[in-house]
């Protein structure tokens, strides 16, 4: 896609960056209501048999991403018309999906500032190497990044650290607003809980939540791996880099079943959201049907997704994302053409 063409791409979506009220309104009724249902029944099902419990738990899981979505779109000021409004939402559902309002806006922003620009990495944003960086790094950091990347970790280890540690503490640096907000946050956290356990007891508690907790976790890690880390993603240096390009070719369209698309909230048109975060997330996809070059955005689903697990290190060279064992190989095939040459190599006298 052309320079020129990329450019028109904002304008053409910003028809769709309109909130609508009464939209808005029936999304938080339509999450928020089942929400607490399904958290209500799983608690009853416990009296029946817990095989009866963990189905409803995983329904209350999907919604409680779907609080996430809304959540996410005030901290863009995207939900609501008023500020003052996006901020109550967006930290009401910040306790209840358990990440502090102030501090996840704020990281967020730059995340969508510098996503897919390799000179400002670190910021909200998962941790990613390039092959010649992890080749240049030393041990302690090159072991610490396969930790990371592992997908047993990331899945399995990041949400208990990243939900329940990372997010119940300031970053250094942090304003006064964000921190009261995250203090609010962890004290309204711990009052809900507290409520919860004392009337229906820990135990019923914890095997309600706990996997309510871990698999909205999941979910909520995966979307965000998966959208950014696909074979043929885009990634630059600060002087090539584009905002546009990054939005349309470093994010891709998740292409969801259509159960899966309104439990996360449309967020698999992920493209336009980048392209423009001011878009609600019920006109995504209207934004998408209506651009045609948004249409051909990196298209992934729920089987080819899955190749995402194995890529770790993005190949500046080839501009792609390539794994552990491809390094190894790519290694191999270039040390064996090194001793090819050397063989070759006329040999002069006196060697």
């Amino acid at each position: 896609m052309n320079q020129s063409k990329l450019a028109n791409l904002k304008k053409n979506v910003a028809p769709y960056e309109q909130i609508d009220t009464k939209s808005s309104i029936k999304q938080i009724i339509n999450t928020l209501v089942p929400l607490v249902l399904l958290w209500y029944a799983a608690y009853l099902s416990l009296s029946v048999s817990y095989w009866l419990t963990v189905p409803i738990a995983v329904l209350a899981s999907g919604f409680v991403i779907r609080t996430f979505i809304i959540f996410h779109d005030c901290c863009h000021q995207s939900f609501f018309k008023s500020r003052m409004a996006n901020d109550i939402l967006g930290t009401i559902t910040g306790v209840l999906t358990l990440v502090p309002y102030q501090q996840w806006k704020n990281s967020h922003s730059i995340h969508h500032a510098t996503s897919s620009n390799l000179d400002k990495r670190g910021t909200g944003d998962m941790w990613v190497l390039t092959i010649d960086e992890y080749k240049a790094a030393p041990l302690f950091t090159r072991i610490a990044y396969r930790i990371y990347r592992n997908p047993v970790v990331m899945l399995g280890l990041g949400p208990i650290f990243i939900f329940l540690i990372s997010y119940r503490f300031n970053h250094k640096g942090a304003r006064r607003k964000e921190r009261i907000n995250t203090y609010v946050t962890n004290v309204s956290i711990v009052a809900l809980y507290t409520i919860l356990v004392w009337a229906i007891g820990w135990q019923a508690f914890v095997l309600v939540q706990g996997p309510i907790f871990f698999l909205s976790g999941v979910l909520g890690i995966w979307l965000f791996y998966v959208q950014h880390q696909f074979e043929d993603s885009y990634f630059e240096h600060e002087e090539e880099w584009s905002y546009v390009q990054a939005a349309v070719e470093g994010s891709s369209y998740y292409k969801l079943p259509k159960l899966l698309q309104w439990i996360t909230g449309n967020i698999g048109f992920h493209h336009v959201h980048h392209l423009s975060p001011k878009v609600p997330n019920y006109n995504l996809e209207k934004a998408h049907n209506a651009t045609p070059p948004l249409q051909k955005a990196t298209t992934i689903t729920l089987r080819t997704s899955l190749k995402s697990l194995r890529f770790r290190l993005w190949d500046e060279e080839n501009k792609t994302f390539v794994s552990f064992k491809d390094l190894k190989q790519l290694q191999h095939r270039l040390g064996r053409l090194s001793d090819k040459v050397s063989n070759r190599r006329p040999k002069v006298q006196g060697e």
